[in-house]
């Protein structure tokens, strides 16, 4: 029997030739910068107020720091002041009084940070756990109030409650304890920040963790109710995985801030408990630039601070990464 032929290849039709292939038809779809502009015109407007904001009040002043490798004269200006390099660096590390003020400001913010930190996280919890939502609303509205008071109000509160005068020391001398003022005490001056931080901004902070909180899927409660898991298993397994990638952005751009304080919060109380424990680096940057009037020491300390904050930001973001978070902005290969 004669073996048949080997069948000839189909050739393509010209309906089939004129077909672009998928990588083709894209790159035809793909709108120009110029279209891309014309269509997102409305937003960008509407984010132009916050980019203006932005480069006037942020980036501009970055050229400021220049005053730090100057011997900055007011009435000299930028142009005529002399250039010293970095001897305003080498005044900034010989003075002890600088030392002293990165001591005090590392003790306060470390403090805020583990005390205060997650507290607006459990706050958060205890309001998404309230079934009312009248009562949710009333308790959002009586935590949220503090934050609109200004520091000059919250401290005179707390002079009345902890100062040598107040409810504290009336309340100590009634049981024949001994009289204690707290606003005076320079070894509790880092608690008694802390404790104004939680009472004024905690409620406040709730808010973006309350997002987060909105936006787990309910499926995943009703899912793990079914497995069996309790309440406790439901917020350690679902919950708090849910926020946990707020919290590590909150956390690291809180790291970015380790070197600055309320500068007010401080300011307002930095007498009371003396120099020695009441001193930070936002003071020493106003009482040594401004009342002093060394400008180029005072750009030292709050570039060093900017580079600082900077540093920790992006290696507190590499973290994330490691861990499997996206931090402040997602790792190239995901």
């Amino acid at each position: 029997m004669a073996e048949s032929a080997p069948p000839l290849p189909r050739s393509r039709s010209r309906s089939e030739s004129q077909v672009p292939s998928v990588p083709s038809r894209a790159r035809r779809n793909r709108l120009t910068l110029r279209q891309r502009l014309k269509r997102d015109r409305a937003m960008l407007l509407l984010t132009l107020p916050g980019l203006l904001y932005f480069l006037v009040f942020h980036y501009a002043p970055l050229f400021g720091y220049l005053t730090a490798f100057k011997d900055y004269q007011v009435y000299l200006g930028f142009k005529d002041s002399a250039w010293v390099g970095f001897a305003n660096f080498r005044a900034m590390v010989d003075d002890p009084d600088f030392w002293s003020a990165v001591v005090n400001t590392l003790r306060i913010t470390l403090t805020q940070l583990v005390f205060y930190f997650p507290v607006p996280i459990a706050l958060a919890l205890l309001l998404n756990s309230l079934v009312s939502d009248k009562v949710r609303r009333f308790v959002q509205s009586v935590v949220y109030l503090p934050h609109f008071i200004g520091w000059t109000i919250i401290v005179s509160v707390f002079q009345q409650l902890v100062g040598g005068t107040g409810v504290l020391s009336h309340a100590l001398g009634a049981l024949g304890l001994p009289h204690y003022d707290m606003m005076s005490d320079p070894g509790a001056f880092p608690w008694l920040l802390t404790l104004e931080s939680i009472w004024k901004d905690a409620g406040w902070g709730t808010i973006i963790f309350l997002a987060a909180l909105l936006s787990i899927d309910p499926q995943l409660y009703e899912s793990a109710a079914m497995d069996g898991a309790g309440r406790w298993r439901r917020m350690w397994h679902v919950t708090l995985p849910g926020i946990a990638p707020i919290v590590v952005l909150l956390l690291i751009l809180n790291l970015g801030s380790i070197l600055s304080t309320g500068f007010e919060q401080v300011l307002l109380q930095r007498d009371a408990v003396g120099a020695d424990a009441g001193e930070v680096l936002d003071t020493y940057v106003y009482y040594h630039g401004i009342k002093s009037g060394q400008w180029g020491t005072a750009a030292a300390v709050g570039l060093v601070k900017m580079l600082i904050g900077t540093a920790l930001v992006l290696g507190a973001n590499k973290v994330a990464h490691f861990f499997g978070q996206d931090g402040v902005y997602r790792r190239a290969d995901r």
